[in-house]
């Protein structure tokens, strides 16, 4: 795809200007669009027919000429933009200059239910954007069936969850919704069993009963899960033979999600 950069939009363009407007929940909600930044994650919406817009820096479109021309065959709109445009389309101190505009992409936690999943993970009230787009990463890999954020928790389209989530958005269902209790009413009636971590809990995760769908919960970096740890099923422990004191929130699920993945793989055999 040849690209004219001797009219490439610089950072007062309109659509640069409106792009950039996506940084902010507020517009992504009215627009029902957001925006990525950086080669993962262009790279999965484009695949995966998220992306209608991409913007690109001359240095950038030929670093990475494989998702330009992925773009071409796609019919996502290409557009070469200036240095400093890509500046002000950027939320980080080094910008890749590669961004893209994406459709809205979150799911109901109902579509994800409906399917009658195996495992889901459900971060609640979750706030760093590090981790939540960790969490998403992680469940992807360990092969989960979808992401439901619950509560008040940062908003899963937000750049530095997608940046996080390196391309997981757009490989697994992510849902979310504010009231706790309606998912954890969703997730009992779709026959999952809902687990959750416990200094005291009353079986090593490793020896948990993980078979039966499973819904695991994950609360909050500094509080945890507080009274709603009660309403799990199944309190599992994660035994800490060293000095450490916890585990942080990413680590946690990690462990707990492929001891699920791993449950689930000796049942298929």
């Amino acid at each position: 795809m040849n690209l004219d950069f001797s009219a490439a939009f610089t950072q007062r363009t309109p659509r640069i200007v409106n792009a950039a407007k996506l940084h902010r929940a507020a517009a992504r909600r009215k627009a029902k669009q957001f925006l990525i930044e950086g080669e993962n994650a262009v790279d999965a919406a484009v695949s995966t027919g998220a992306a209608t817009d991409i913007f690109v820096t001359e240095q950038a479109a030929q670093r990475f000429s494989h998702i330009i021309t992925a773009a071409g065959y796609m019919d996502v709109y290409v557009h070469p933009i200036t240095d400093k445009a890509a500046q002000y389309l950027s939320d980080t101190a080094s910008t890749t200059g590669l961004f893209a505009v994406c459709r809205h992409v979150l799911w109901s936690p109902g579509k994800i239910l409906g399917a009658r999943p195996q495992l889901v993970c459900v971060p609640v009230l979750t706030a760093e954007p590090g981790n939540a787009g960790t969490l998403i990463r992680t469940a992807d890999a360990m092969g989960a069936d979808g992401v439901i954020f619950a509560g008040e928790t940062v908003d899963p389209l937000g750049s530095k969850v997608v940046r996080s989530s390196a391309g997981s958005l757009f490989h697994i269902p992510v849902a979310r919704e504010p009231n706790v209790q309606d998912v954890l009413g969703q997730l009992r009636r779709a026959g999952m069993q809902i687990v959750a971590t416990a200094a005291d809990g009353d079986v090593d995760v490793a020896d948990a009963d993980l078979c039966a769908p499973t819904a695991w919960l994950f609360g909050n970096e500094a509080h945890g899960l507080g009274p709603l740890l009660e309403q799990a099923d199944v309190r599992v422990r994660i035994p800490i033979v060293g000095r450490a004191e916890s585990l942080n929130l990413a680590t946690a699920a990690s462990i707990c999600l492929y001891e699920s993945a791993k449950a689930h793989r000796r049942q298929e055999l």
